[in-house]
C-alpha cells in the first residue's frame, strides 16, 4: 500500500519536504513536482545552492532539473530554498539565492508555469515575492507553524523521521569490535566452502551453497519482520540484534554471488519466492541474465511496475544496513548496491545517490551499480512513480 500525499498549501508542503528527504536542508534548492491541479506530490529532488547559483553552470542544472520534474508528470512545481537570507531585502546577502531562483525561473517557464518559491531560514520562512507583513512578517512566519500540521501528523504516524542533517540521515550504523569479529570468521568459513566449490567444479555443491544463502537471506527478514509486528503488539523486541551476527557474515559472501543477489532483489516483491529460487540456484549465464531482467522489471518497467511494500522494503533495508555494517569495508558494494536500488524504488533520490556512491567507492566496476548510476543520472523514476507520472500528463 503507498501513501498519496497532497500539498494542501505552502505550510503542509514544507512540513513535507523534510520527511521525505530524510533530514533538514542546509543550503540548499529543493524542487517538489506537484503532479496535478489538486497538488500531488510527485518527485522531490535537492541540489546545492551553489550549484544552482553557479553563473556557468547554474542554468543547465535548472534545465535539467526541469526535464526530470516534466518527465515526473509534473503540472507545476515549487522551489523551496533552505538558507538564511530574506530574498525581499535587497542588497548582496541574497545574490547567490538570487541567482538560484533566476536560474530556476528561466529554465522553467513555458514548461511548469509561473514559479513559486518559498525560503526557509534558520529562524522562519516567507514567501520569495511576499511584501504583506501580516503574511509574511519580517524574519518569516515561525518555523513552530511547520510542526503543527496534518502531513507532519501523518508521517510521524508512519514512523517517518527526521535526522538534524544529511550526514546523520544516510549512515549506516556499525556493529561493534567482538561482533564484528564474528560476522568475519562466518563470512570467511561461508567464503572459504564457496571456493572449494568452484575450486573442484562441484556443481552440486555450489548450488546447495547458493540455496542455504537465499535461505539465509529469508530467514534474516522474517525475524527483523517478527520484531516489526512485536513492536506493534507492544512486545520488546531490539531490532539491532535481531539477526545473529554470523548470519550477517554469511549474507556479505552470498550476496557476492550474482544468481544469489539476483534472488534477493527478485525477493524485494511479494509473490516471486519461486522466481527467486530457481535465479539464485541457476548454473548458465543466460539464466542469471533472465533472472536479473525479471527482477529489474518488477521495480524499472512502467507497465508492470510495483510500488515497494513498505513493511518488506523496510525489513530488507535493516538488514542489508547491518550486513554493510557488520562486514568488512570496502567490500560492501553488494549489499550497498541492493540499498541504492531500495531507496531509488521508494522515491528517494537523495539516499539512493548517497547509497550509489559508497558502492561504487567499494568497487568502481561492479556493473549493477553502474547501471543504477546510468539510470539515476538520466533523471529516471521507478516504474510505478512514471505510471502515475502518465496519468497526470493524461489527467
Amino acid at each position: 500500500m503507498t501513501t498519496t500525499i497532497r500539498a494542501r498549501g505552502p505550510r503542509e508542503l514544507l512540513a513535507y519536504i523534510p520527511f521525505r528527504l530524510g533530514y533538514r536542508p542546509q543550503d540548499s534548492g529543493v524542487l517538489v513536482s506537484l503532479r496535478t491541479s489538486r497538488g500531488r506530490v510527485g518527485l522531490v529532488a535537492r541540489v546545492d545552492l551553489d550549484d544552482l547559483a553557479d553563473l556557468e553552470h547554474g542554468p543547465q542544472v535548472a534545465r535539467t532539473l526541469v526535464s526530470h520534474l516534466s518527465s515526473d508528470g509534473a503540472a507545476r512545481a515549487v522551489l523551496v530554498l533552505y538558507a538564511d537570507v530574506d530574498l525581499r531585502a535587497g542588497g548582496a546577502p541574497a545574490a547567490r539565492e538570487r541567482a538560484a531562483v533566476e536560474h530556476w525561473t528561466e529554465a522553467a517557464e513555458g514548461h511548469l508555469g509561473e514559479p513559486e518559491v518559498w525560503v526557509v531560514s534558520a529562524t522562519g520562512y516567507h514567501g520569495a515575492d511576499c511584501q504583506d507583513e501580516t503574511c509574511c512578517p519580517p524574519g518569516g512566519r515561525p518555523l513552530a507553524d511547520l510542526e503543527a500540521t496534518e502531513v507532519g501528523a501523518h508521517m510521524v504516524l508512519a514512523g517517518a523521521t527526521v535526522a538534524p542533517s544529511r550526514a546523520q540521515a544516510t549512515s549506516i550504523p556499525v556493529l561493534d569490535a567482538v561482533l564484528r569479529r564474528k560476522a568475519s570468521r562466518a563470512a570467511n568459513r561461508w567464503r572459504a566452502r564457496r571456493d572449494a566449490a568452484q575450486a573442484t567444479h562441484d556443481h552440486e555443491g555450489l548450488t546447495a551453497w547458493r540455496r542455504e544463502g537465499l535461505a539465509a537471506w529469508r530467514a534474516a527478514t522474517g525475524v527483523v519482520e517478527q520484531a516489526h509486528r512485536s513492536i506493534e503488539e507492544g512486545a520488546r523486541a531490539p531490532l539491532p540484534a535481531a539477526v545473529p551476527a554470523t548470519v550477517l557474515g554469511r549474507l556479505e559472501v552470498a550476496l557476492e554471488s550474482v544468481p544469489v543477489r539476483d534472488a534477493v532483489l527478485l525477493a524485494f516483491v511479494a509473490g516471486n519466492d519461486e522466481l527467486a529460487a530457481l535465479t539464485a540456484t541457476a548454473v548458465a549465464d543466460e539464466q542469471v541474465g533472465t533472472g536479473t531482467a525479471a527482477a529489474l522489471a518488477a521495480v524499472v518497467d512502467p507497465d508492470s511496475g510495483l510500488p515497494p511494500d513498505p513493511l518488506r522494503a523496510r525489513c530488507a533495508r535493516e538488514v542489508l544496513e547491518a550486513v554493510a555494517g557488520a562486514g568488512r569495508r570496502g567490500a560492501q558494494a553488494p549489499a550497498l548496491t541492493l540499498l541504492a536500488l531500495l531507496a531509488w524504488w521508494d522515491g528517494d533520490g537523495v539516499l539512493a545517490t548517497d547509497r550509489l556512491a559508497a558502492a561504487l567507492d567499494a568497487d568502481p566496476s561492479y556493473q549493477l551499480a553502474l547501471l543504477l548510476e546510468r539510470a539515476l543520472d538520466a533523471g529516471l523514476a521507478p516504474g510505478w512513480a512514471r505510471q502515475q507520472g502518465r496519468a497526470g500528463r493524461a489527467t
